[in-house]
């Protein structure tokens, strides 16, 4: 490994979790059963996760790099350093990045998410099937996990749809069941050329959105996850449920970026942030000043305690 210099945990640290999963795997439910939990919101009603959730699909490229994040012990410590800094409250997983970040102890206070179907995975001809192969509800509730999280991509030329309609409801339904937080990720999409395009207008979000808030047999703990689009008042307008944005693949001009989550961030029922890549491997590779730049964005007194 590099030297210690370049890393933000120790890399022996890294070392101790290979030998755990190898000789004592038990020890991964003894840290999530040690774990120190803390409400899902702060005192501001806010919310800041980091996301790293993609390799589970296969998505580990970022920008022209397709193997951005294909170094897991390099990602692990990215996730280490950003929840470490102010304003971030939790990440969102699979279950192995979670169990992870729950044996390097650095999930202690902070809100973890589980992230749900991942077996549509990316440029698959199965992709709009996508199973529910990662957490459920009575594994997120066994490993005392704070949130869910669901991705619900909707064509209504592909038939695999329903599937996932009918699955995405059962999984509300049995969150709500066990009264857990559950994040819904709609889009309406369509597959162009072998590829899944997510229609990003208005009125294809407000559409999703309409959709993915009537699954289950209760709403009461469902949330929105919502991409930021033009006309992001109208989507707003749309929903009475608890939103969080999806900051997105990394942008040609991430100032434009930032920008349009500042403004989409004030506006009402938007609750804080979820972004992944774009602060894992910034333009740069500074992944603290990324992070405390959405930080400030979501947190504005964090911007005014620092002047």
């Amino acid at each position: 490994m590099p030297s210690t210099d370049d890393w933000f945990l120790h890399p022996d640290g890294y070392a101790e979790i290979r030998r755990i999963r190898a000789s004592e795997p038990a020890a991964v439910a003894a840290a999530h059963a040690a774990r120190t939990r803390r409400p899902l919101l702060g005192d501001d009603g806010r919310l800041f996760l980091i996301a790293a959730d993609h390799p589970a699909r296969g998505a580990l490229g970022i920008g022209g790099d397709p193997m951005a994040m294909a170094d897991r012990i390099r990602m692990l410590d990215r996730l280490a350093l950003a929840l470490s800094r102010p304003g971030v409250d939790g990440v969102l997983g699979t279950p192995d990045v979670i169990d992870d970040l729950a044996l390097l102890g650095v999930l202690d206070g902070k809100v973890a998410a589980g992230s749900m179907n991942r077996g549509g995975l990316r440029g698959a001809v199965f992709e709009l099937d996508d199973r529910y192969t990662a957490y459920d509800v009575p594994a997120i509730v066994r490993d005392r996990l704070d949130f869910a999280k669901c991705l619900l991509r909707i064509d209504l030329r592909d038939p695999a749809t329903v599937v996932t309609l009918e699955a995405t409801a059962a999984a509300v339904s049995a969150a709500a069941a066990a009264e857990v937080p559950i994040m819904l990720e709609p889009f309406m999409s369509r597959t162009r050329g072998g590829v899944v395009e997510n229609d990003l207008t208005a009125d294809a979000v407000i559409t999703a959105v309409g959709i993915a808030a009537a699954l289950g047999t209760s709403s009461a703990y469902s949330w929105m996850k919502l991409p930021v689009v033009p006309d992001m008042e109208r989507v707003m307008a749309a929903t009475t449920l608890p939103t969080l944005l999806l900051g997105g693949d990394r942008a040609d001009d991430p100032d434009a970026a930032y920008s349009s989550w500042e403004h989409a961030l004030s506006l009402p029922g938007v609750r804080g942030l979820v972004v992944g890549r774009n602060l894992l491997a910034p333009p740069g590779g500074d992944v603290a000043a990324a992070v405390d730049q959405a930080a400030r964005m979501v947190r504005p007194a964090i911007a005014d305690a620092r002047r």
